[in-house]
């Protein structure tokens, strides 16, 4: 059992409630099986109002499962991931250089999500990625991008080409490696993960049947985004946010020590 000290009292209350629901996404992570041991990362960036414009970030702290992932050992860093508030927790710079690449370039990004998942890889090694077989590809396929694998993701140099690889997009097939979406939220970001994930899932059961696979035409592709609002009652990832919140208060509150 670990003995983290609260940080409730020492933040402001803007931060506190940017890292319970940093947490509460790490734990929801691990809650659907997406995590990758003590491995892949979940950023958020601090709000201007709190930072005064200044570049910071919440990220897990190094060698902790996401099911022990709490508000408090969440660690405050820079764009280079030096912490800025002390912690007994080791970061780790390599893990956050895709993470930096995204939020240097998309200012409107306040999250940046990265699996590892069994179903994600499998479509990232597959040539033609994403294939629009489910009501699910049809939203992940309005807004996604490819990045060609490099290697571990830790050289600097490969920023520029993540970068424009991702372009405006809010869910990114890193190939031969996994998935990552963005989001203008934490919610945001959960909710395009559960998308794109299971959108994965869905490609590789159905492709395991062995039948011919049928497309969706591509007209139905259009207005995606309007089609979005409609089905989220214009509230977006915020439809589903609170009730994913109660769902970890049922498993365990701890996420919001």
């Amino acid at each position: 059992m670990l003995n983290i000290p609260s940080l409730k009292d020492s933040v402001n209350p803007e931060e506190w409630a940017l890292r319970c629901d940093l947490a509460a996404c790490y734990r929801l992570v691990a809650a659907y099986g997406w995590s990758d041991l003590v491995f892949t990362h979940i950023s958020a960036k601090l709000p201007d109002s709190v930072t005064g414009g200044e570049h910071q970030f919440l990220i897990n702290p190094y060698g902790l499962m996401f099911d022990e992932i709490t508000a408090s050992s969440l660690v405050k860093v820079d764009m280079a991931c030096n912490k800025l508030l002390d912690s007994p927790f080791p970061v780790n710079p390599a893990g956050f250089v895709i993470h930096s690449a995204v939020h240097e370039a998309r200012p409107d990004v306040g999250c940046v999500l990265h699996t590892h998942t069994r179903a994600g890889v499998s479509v990232s090694a597959q040539t033609a990625g994403i294939l629009p077989i489910s009501q699910q590809s049809t939203f992940v396929l309005a807004s996604l991008a490819y990045h060609d694998y490099e290697g571990v993701a830790f050289r600097p140099d490969e920023k520029p080409r993540l970068q424009a690889d991702l372009g405006s997009a809010n869910h990114l097939v890193l190939r031969n490696h996994g998935l990552l979406t963005v989001g203008r939220t934490i919610a945001d970001a959960f909710l395009s993960m559960y998308t794109l994930e299971n959108t994965c899932r869905i490609q590789i059961d159905a492709q395991a049947g062995g039948g011919e696979l049928c497309q969706v035409d591509p007209a139905i592709l259009a207005g995606m985004a309007d089609v979005m609002r409609i089905a989220t009652a214009g509230q977006g990832a915020m439809l589903a946010w609170p009730a994913l919140l109660r769902k970890l208060e049922r498993l365990d509150p701890g996420y919001r020590c």
